[in-house]
């Protein structure tokens, strides 16, 4: 292993101005510096959210917790946190797709590529930037490792976790995806971003289903992103009606924060929407089997949850559309038994 680089102060000297211009040039919309350390009050939100059982059956949330509240149990010679932000901000109206029953409402984040791989392509090459100029050692990290994603970014002044729990921007309103260099240089950290909700609780009044108990507090298990793709089993009777045609996913709290107003559409090339993505029929993804499933959604983020429950939302969804459905007959008997059970209720809605 390298060795743990002396405690020098590169945030805000020429070096970390280079950092900031060598991200900048890699595509990142936003870079900041932060102690690897997670504020005491963000470790007992977790602890609670967890002892309350709001994160469902994402057990691997609690599997992992210690390591998410203390960054050094995931890698004990880390001393400093690089956060960085890639827009994908919408260039329409991410909720238009919610007044056509017969097609499906995919979140913008789910439109296009796999924006893990595209980001963490990204970050190993700033790390290795780093590394080779400065020193230390590295590690990158996107999304599905143990790390607390929003508090280092609200640390590293990108922005602030909102009242919907998710990291706000002033230029880039609610659209970055997030990612880390977890780093054992000692790098002088920015300043922590303050909290510019003020008495705004757009994003709990437009829930659908009523998943925040509380502002900055998220019951996962009443959240449509939750039950159409973490949850497996049958999405609970209670919010069905509540899901409406969202077939992957829920924009609804980000969508409607004011500070969208100052985002501009998301400029990766690799993060354009696909237009097969954009308000697909209904009926004809009803109709994929899972050879079709898997040839339609290669590269994309939906892949990973399967045709058989990626074919349950679109049944609810077409359930909820309200019109006669001859794919959601034919999959009444459907080998999965959690389609099968969509698809009577489909049936059932579109007789009543």
């Amino acid at each position: 292993m390298p060795p743990i680089a002396e405690e020098v102060d590169i945030g805000r000297s020429a070096e970390g101005a280079e950092i900031r211009r060598k991200a900048g040039e890699l595509g990142f919309d936003a870079v900041g510096f932060a102690r690897a350390t997670i504020p005491p009050d963000r470790q007992r939100n977790l602890r609670e959210f967890l002892a309350a059982g709001e994160h469902g059956s994402m057990g691997w949330l609690a599997e992992r917790a210690g390591q998410r509240s203390d960054p050094a149990e995931l890698w004990p010679e880390v001393r400093s946190v690089i956060s960085l932000g890639l827009s994908y901000a919408p260039a329409g109206d991410p909720l238009a797709g919610l007044a056509l029953p017969s097609r499906g409402n995919i979140s913008v984040y789910a439109r296009h590529r796999d924006y893990h791989d595209i980001v963490k392509g990204k970050l190993k090459h700033l790390a290795q930037f780093i590394v080779s100029r400065h020193g230390g050692a590295a590690k990158v990290f996107v999304d599905t490792a143990p790390v607390m994603e929003k508090p280092l970014a609200q640390q590293a002044g990108l922005g602030w976790q909102g009242k919907h729990t998710n990291l706000v921007s002033r230029r880039h309103g609610s659209w970055l995806f997030l990612g880390e260099i977890y780093t054992t240089l000692k790098i002088d950290a920015d300043a922590v971003h303050a909290d510019r909700c003020g008495r705004c609780t757009r994003c709990l009044e437009a829930c659908p289903t009523a998943a925040f108990p509380a502002p900055y507090r998220l019951d996962a298990r009443r959240c449509i992103s939750y039950l159409t793709i973490e949850h497996a089993g049958p999405i609970p009777l209670e919010f069905r009606k509540a899901v409406g045609n969202r077939i992957y996913g829920c924009d609804d709290c980000l969508a409607v924060c004011p500070w969208n107003r100052f985002a501009q559409a998301g400029r990766e090339a690799k993060l354009a929407a696909r237009a097969e993505l954009d308000a697909p029929e209904l009926a004809a993804l009803a109709r994929l089997d899972d050879a079709g499933f898997r040839a339609m959604f290669s590269g994309s983020p939906i892949k990973r949850i399967g045709r058989n429950r990626f074919v349950r939302n679109v049944l609810i969804a077409i359930g909820n559309a309200g019109a006669r459905s001859p794919e959601a007959e034919a999959l009444r008997g459907d080998a999965d038994p959690v389609v099968a059970e969509a698809a009577e209720w489909a049936v059932a809605q579109c007789a009543s």
